[in-house]
């Protein structure tokens, strides 16, 4: 396995776009309103909106540099518009009119010809022919101009230096007062027959296809509402990710609003004309439809992810999970989100009315039906361990069960105790009633259900109590037909000792086997934190070693702003290498020649210059001076025809350097420096340094990939310790991380990773018996942990 972070492409496949192909256009817009962007032909695209406000505005946005797409699959800048000429045909309902004072406005930012940054307003309507609602509009960028009144107000715009345009979408009685509306203003916007004409139509767009990866994609529509779902499946498929894209409904984008007072909440008020479901907002609908059919088309299934986190502005107050003093459940995203309190009744009813409207969409697609309750839980204060059971629903659900629970953390009371295992069941009840509402909107057809879990919180050691409530036996299978698992706390710190322990406890909790588990590794918040993804990666590594059968990267934005790029190495390193010995008594009369490679360069003057292209020695063996015998000949023979030739590596013992200590002697605990501790690290790779003790200039460091287990002892500060097993490719693993400053050795036997140098060994009988040696030559293969 193998990643790359693509900073930007080089050689890599590319193809051509039209310029303005609607697959790449995004919207955008303040709260409270809500937009969305789908393709409908492939020179056509749609914009459904909702506005509350009168001041509402959206944006349909043309950027010239794309920063959306991952870098290998991006368009090419080009920020030069002159000689370029747009046409499309208009279409619109519910919004301004073409032809009103604030129509339609095409305003371009960039540079004018001295480079200062400057903005034009283009009135579409000036370069319109036909109704205010339905029109062709031509665009010819180098006789562009901006104001409202033509000749007259003309700002002409210097189309050489544009960063962006956008297209204003707003209410049909805008008046930028920011009134209130009683109800909800529907309306789109079709924009058909969209077409590029000149110098500058035509785009370069990279185009790579990386070979399927055996992983799957995590994403949400929060972070991706302001794109097209075209768009954002186009970059799964290229990236290799196939079979479930696991799909956050979100917190913050999906829901409808009613007005009460002077705020806006969540709503299930009936559907107004042009909208279809009473929970989740027209726009949010029509992009969900066009992402789950184009998925469908495209052989992906969606998992439908909705958890109990609501943005908290938008969420009735007696909704909220809330602590001892009364203090709202709030995250730490700015604005904050909130969650729901499992035991408030009119909270779940609407959480089950959600679900049903993503179920009903996965339904009429005809595509097959999956839903996660993810992270579903009693929120937990991070900054002092106040657990929110507090709410007014909950402590009526309590009773005289009801006792002060002040910090989650540490040993509890019998009675406290009792309260978590009754919290517990409530939130177990809540998921139990959220799954049925699932199947129930199914009418019948199969329904896969899923549950996931964010192990760090749920499992914090500091906290043994806190699983009663938020990983309650209520959940034990078959409760869900799979158990998700998530732990991007461990995983940025390293530490999969804590992963592993973890998933044993709730595997053990809630009984499910490991071929209904899945595991999401991630996530990368952000870009300077680029170091994570290779431990995202050994995670990966990590969850097929114990037989994960789907794992997920979470997530798409993350993996598009970062570049990175999964693929497997070869058929799978693993199932190129055979766990067994090069017959012990033929070669221990091997002769072993290490090798380096160095470039010499001989100058004008005589002297020369050399450069050393590898780190550490890499090893050849001629093992046929140990064959001493037809029968060793005869063993030879099978050893070379089980590896299949040079198809296979498997383990040789040099007969001259297979110990940590010396060369050959026994070893030690203390033989061999192998990391300091930093309290979070638990994983450290086996080495042997060879050099003079004291001179880093002139050590080389060889890592031990294929040490003799039996072998291997471990110390910390000089003390030996038992608390490690092994990984893969010679990799000690601490059960828990060794101390901040604490120095880690290791002593071992070791064998070296090898093949046969040819896929035919040339050996007779006779020429054996006339006293010929045959030549059996093996080469160490480098193997990367």
């Amino acid at each position: 396995m193998g990643f790359w972070l693509a900073n930007k492409r080089t050689s890599q496949q590319t193809n051509f776009i039209q310029r303005f192909d609607p697959r790449f256009w995004t919207v955008n817009f303040p709260r409270p309103m809500m937009a969305s962007v789908v393709t409908t032909a492939p020179d056509a695209l749609r914009v459904d909106a909702v506005f509350y406000n009168s001041d509402d505005l959206a944006g349909l946005i043309w950027d010239s540099e794309d920063t959306l797409d991952h870098p290998l699959l991006a368009y090419e800048t080009s920020r030069d518009y002159a000689r370029l000429s747009l046409q499309f045909h208009w279409r619109s309902s519910g919004i301004m009119p073409l032809d009103q004072v604030n129509g339609p406005t095409l305003t371009i930012e960039g540079r004018d010809a001295a480079g200062n940054p400057k903005s034009w307003f283009v009135r579409l309507w000036n370069y319109a022919s036909g109704t205010p609602t339905d029109a062709t509009i031509n665009l010819e960028f180098s006789s562009l101009d901006g104001g409202f009144l033509l000749p007259g107000e003309a700002d002409p715009v210097h189309p050489q230096d544009i960063d962006r345009m956008f297209i204003s979408i707003i209410p049909p009685d805008y008046d930028g007062a920011g009134t209130r509306y009683d109800t909800p203003q529907i309306g789109w916007v079709e924009m058909s027959k969209i077409n590029a004409d000149g110098g500058g139509a035509i785009l370069e767009i990279g185009d790579i296809l990386v070979p399927e990866n055996g992983l799957s994609m995590a994403t949400g529509y929060d972070d991706s509402f302001n794109q097209t779902p075209e768009r954002l499946l186009r970059s799964i498929r290229a990236l290799g990710y196939r079979g479930a894209i696991n799909h956050y409904v979100g917190m913050s984008h999906y829901f409808r609003l009613e007005t009460n007072g002077a705020g806006l909440y969540v709503s299930l008020s009936v559907p107004r004309p042009g909208e279809e479901f009473a929970a989740i907002n027209q726009p949010c609908t029509a992009w969900h439809r066009d992402f789950v059919t184009r998925a469908e088309a495209m052989d992906f299934t969606v998992i439908f992810s909705l958890s109990y986190e609501l943005f908290d502005a938008h969420c009735w107050n007696n909704w909220k999970q809330r602590a001892e003093n009364g203090q709202p459940a709030l995250t730490g995203w700015v604005p904050p989100s909130t969650l729901l309190s499992p035991a408030r009744r009119p909270a779940m009813r609407y959480l089950q009315a959600v679900a049903r409207a993503f179920t009903a969409i996965a339904r009429d697609a005809g595509a097959a039906i999956q839903f996660q309750v993810g992270e579903p839980w009693w929120w937990i204060m991070p900054e002092d361990g106040r657990i929110c059971l507090y709410d007014a629903a909950a402590k009526a659900a309590f009773g005289d069960a009801l006792v002060s629970i002040s910090d989650i953390r540490g040993p509890k009371t019998a009675a406290q105790k009792a309260m978590l295992d009754m919290a517990g069941a409530m939130l177990a009840q809540s998921t139990a009633d959220l799954v049925a509402a699932v199947k129930n909107e199914a009418l019948g057809a199969p329904v896969e259900t899923f549950l996931l879990a964010y192990l760090p919180t749920i499992l914090d050691e500091a906290a043994p109590e806190a699983k009663r409530a938020n990983l309650p036996v209520g959940w034990a299978s078959p409760a869900f037909d799979i158990l998700q698992l998530e732990d991007y706390d461990w995983v940025i710190a390293g530490d999969q000792s804590a992963t592993q322990r973890g998933i044993d406890l709730a595997t053990e909790r809630l009984s499910y086997p490991m071929d209904r588990q899945q595991y999401f590794s991630g996530f990368v918040l952000q870009a300077e934190d680029s170091f994570i993804w290779a431990n995202m990666v050994d995670a990966v590594a990590a969850a097929r070693a114990r037989g994960t059968p789907d794992i997920f990267i979470w997530a798409l934005p993350q993996v598009a702003r970062d570049g990175f790029t999964y693929f497997q190495e070869q058929e799978d390193d693993m199932n190129a290498f055979d766990d067994v010995q090069f017959p012990i008594a033929i070669g221990s009369g091997a002769t072993v020649s290490p090798r380096f490679s160095t470039d010499i360069v001989t100058t004008l003057s005589g002297h020369e210059k050399r450069n050393s292209d590898w780190a550490d020695a890499r090893l050849e063996f001629d093992a046929g001076p140990g064959v001493r015998s037809e029968e060793e000949l005869r063993t030879l023979i099978a050893f070379f025809r089980g590896r299949r030739g040079a198809a296979k590596t498997f383990r040789f013992t040099d007969p001259y350097d297979h110990s940590s200590r010396d060369m050959v002697d026994p070893p030690t605990p203390t033989d061999q420096f192998i990391g300091i501790g930093d309290g979070n690290q638990s994983r450290f790779q086996l080495v042997k340094n060879y050099g003079e003790a004291g001179d880093e200039t002139e050590t080389q460091q060889r890592l031990i990939t294929r040490p003799v287990p039996s072998s291997i002892r471990v110390s910390v500060n000089s003390t030996l310790v038992s608390n490690w097993s092994l990984g893969p490719l010679g990799q000690v693993v601490f059960d828990n991380p060794p101390p901040v400053d604490a120095e880690i050795k290791a002593g071992f036997l070791f064998d070296v990773p090898v093949r046969f140098a040819d896929d035919q060994l040339n050996v007779s009988v006779h020429s054996f018996l006339a006293g010929e040696i045959p030549e059996v030559r093996l080469i160490e293969v480098r193997e990367t942990p």
